[in-house]
């Protein structure tokens, strides 16, 4: 018998700025899969901005598992996102050893910095418990930047070859993943995904560069990967839908010219997205 897929997702929520769980909900929702929030703390608006409200939440993350525990939830897939403290870490990943049955599917979007740079909040300690987190999961997620800090890999700007990233995912996949994309690879005009699976060959989705980075895209992406994979759909795929409609989102944004700091305005476009 059929039932609706649920999924988990571990993330912040921020009121203003498309991002986190104010992007992850409507995404998954649009795929026809129920999405269970899991706040890791509360924003007004994203840090981008120059001034907002912030409550951690963190400890009140376990008190509210418990619940969920009470009440017998089960999901179909688990995302975490961003983490901004080892407390955050160890509960995320307990809650991993608690809510994963046989066939439900961890992914895990590893957001620890881009263009080179490790994010502010990020020690050299969390990077390390970051490490651990990927252990757990069947599919991640991380950039060029990501990539490099998970394996120990130098970054360098200019062009990237194959046997370099590559190797990088062989890595990766030797840390414990199934699946992995590594997002946001520059080829010229175009941006690359590198999709890696086990015993599989590699799968290069391309989509041309298109305006200036827009926050809350890593969010769109992540969430799709998620419902897809609840929903059963083939991985390169799920990929290729995920480029293809944040290009949607950000040519969109460029018409209504919408700020940066905004995000892309993915509701106008939200009803092209569907379930396979």
């Amino acid at each position: 018998m059929s039932k609706q897929k649920k999924v988990a997702v571990i993330n912040d929520i921020a009121g203003y700025g498309r991002c986190a769980l104010s992007v992850a909900m409507p995404i998954i929702s649009a795929l026809k899969v129920q999405c269970c929030p899991l706040p890791t703390s509360i924003f007004s608006n994203h840090s981008g901005y120059k001034s907002f409200f912030y409550e951690d939440f963190t400890d009140n993350m376990q008190p509210y598992i418990e619940e969920w525990k009470k009440i017998g939830m089960e999901f179909d897939c688990i995302g975490s996102g961003f983490l901004g403290s080892e407390k955050q870490i160890n509960i995320v990943a307990e809650f991993f050893e608690q809510f994963k049955k046989e066939k439900t599917i961890i992914l895990v979007d590893p957001i620890m910095g881009d263009n080179g740079k490790v994010y502010k909040t990020y020690t050299q300690k969390l990077c390390r418990r970051m490490k651990e987190l990927v252990a757990y999961a069947d599919i991640i997620t991380p950039n060029l930047t990501e990539s490099c800090i998970l394996t120990d890999t130098g970054y360098h700007e200019g062009r990237w070859h194959i046997h370099e990233i590559d190797e990088m995912a062989s890595k990766l996949l030797m840390m414990g993943p199934e699946k992995i994309v590594i997002t946001g690879i520059p080829q010229g005009e175009f941006v690359a995904n590198f999709c890696y699976e086990k015993n599989k060959p590699l799968q290069i989705c391309r989509t041309q560069r298109i305006g200036t980075q827009r926050f809350g895209t890593g969010d769109i992406f992540a969430s799709i990967l998620l419902a897809d994979a609840a929903n059963g759909v083939e991985f390169s795929k799920s990929v290729k839908k995920a480029s293809g409609f944040i290009k949607k989102c950000i040519l969109k944004s460029i018409e209504l010219d919408i700020p940066l700091t905004d995000g892309v305005c993915f509701e106008a476009v939200l009803h092209t997205l569907k379930a396979d």
